[in-house]
């Protein structure tokens, strides 16, 4: 099995594109990436796409061999991949996959999702379809679920309200350092907690904005890598799990049972533990799930991962800088682009290319979420050595 590097990357501006479809967005973002790899299309022998809902969201399907097209990347085998919000995730597992097992020498990976020309009652109720049928038919949403369980985590663990709006401010701070990022101003506690109510007790401030954007990572073995640049990222460990569809049949709702076992393989796999991660991208699309995700990989014990959030740990210049794009809180959230995103964030972590936002890394791990924890995809990612 060939190890797996990473020599090229590249992400869209996120925000509201008007005028601009989804094949815009990921054929922008898959030719950026080429052009930072140097690497032509006529190498690429595989290319995937991460997207959730084209077809729903603007009747548009068949994109990957649309994409295939534009790109001049004939004849590459072509495949979308769909794992709803962690369908970035997943392609990562599967272009990993395509050079790990030798199928592909050149994986082109490309991310996107067009959102914003729908109307939020729309674009919500298209995200809704992730739950169980008889949830959808009861009106039940993922942000219903997430107040729910953000109310059950704050009672238990006698957590302040106050924490969450620290991940809030936390992240609009780190996005404004992420030109891509789509909002980009700072906030302050009591903004967020004065924010009007969504799902009690979560506010407008502890979710994510609906985004259009794309992502792309240039995937091939390690030593085909060393042909093109000294500066790339090796894929040292990736893991997927699936936990229960329907969230009441959970029997710790604060416990992301996917997020446990997926970053439990992934460490695994790379060797490495919680403690050796330098830097994290966690799918903060509720602020809870940050809480969540840093006590299913380890980063805190269970209750705690609050505290870390107050006392500064998971800042720009903490002991374990989280989100460092912004996340998807201030970074944005096109669906099937969110995942491959997260890895775009790492790999300019580790290369040195992140600008403003630059930390202190060699090693970086990416924890994508679908649904409310139905399935979750954990990468991890060290520096060349």
């Amino acid at each position: 099995m060939s190890d797996v590097a990473v020599i090229g990357a590249s992400m869209t501006q996120f925000g509201r594109r008007e005028g601009e479809w989804i094949l815009d967005l990921l054929a922008e973002a898959g030719e950026a990436c080429l052009d930072d790899a140097g690497v032509g299309p006529d190498d690429v022998e595989h290319l995937y796409v991460s997207n959730m809902a084209s077809g729903e969201f603007e009747g548009q399907t068949g994109v990957m061999n649309a994409l295939a097209h534009d790109l001049s990347v004939l004849p590459a085998y072509t495949q979308r991949v769909d794992q709803t919000s962690s369908s970035g995730g997943s392609g990562i597992y599967a272009a990993w996959q395509s050079v790990a097992s030798g199928a592909s020498d050149m994986t082109l990976l490309v991310g996107g999702e067009k959102m914003t020309h729908r109307s939020t009652e729309e674009a919500t109720d298209v995200i809704a379809s992730i739950t169980h049928p008889v949830e959808y038919k009861h009106g039940l949403t993922l942000p219903s679920f997430a107040g729910l369980t953000a109310r059950h985590y704050l009672e238990r663990f006698d957590a302040p309200r106050e924490s969450l709006a620290h991940v809030a401010v936390k992240n609009h701070e780190n996005g404004t350092r992420n030109p891509h990022a789509q909002f980009q101003k700072e906030i302050d506690v009591e903004t967020a907690m004065e924010s009007p109510m969504v799902a009690d007790p979560l506010r407008l401030y502890d979710f994510c904005p609906i985004t259009d954007g794309s992502a792309a990572l240039l995937f091939c073995p390690e030593d085909v890598a060393r042909e093109y640049t000294d500066e790339y990222a090796t894929i040292a460990g990736v893991a997927g799990a699936t936990d229960t569809l329907v969230v009441h049949e959970r029997a710790d709702p604060t416990t992301m049972g996917g997020v446990v076992e997926s970053g439990s393989e992934a460490y695994e796999m790379s060797g490495y533990g919680p403690e050796d991660v330098d830097v994290a991208e966690l799918h903060d699309m509720f602020t809870i799930l940050e809480f969540l995700q840093m006590e299913g990989l380890d980063f805190a014990e269970k209750g705690e991962a609050w505290e870390m959030a107050m006392d500064g740990e998971t800042a720009m210049d903490g002991s374990l800088p989280i989100n460092t794009s912004g996340g998807l809180k201030s970074k944005g959230h096109p669906l099937g682009a969110s995942g491959v995103a997260q890895g775009y964030e790492i790999y300019q972590q580790l290369v040195g290319g992140a600008g403003d936002r630059q930390v202190d890394a060699e090693i970086g791990l990416a924890c994508n979420v679908g649904g409310f924890g139905n399935c979750v995809i954990t990468t991890i990612m060290e520096a060349a050595r």
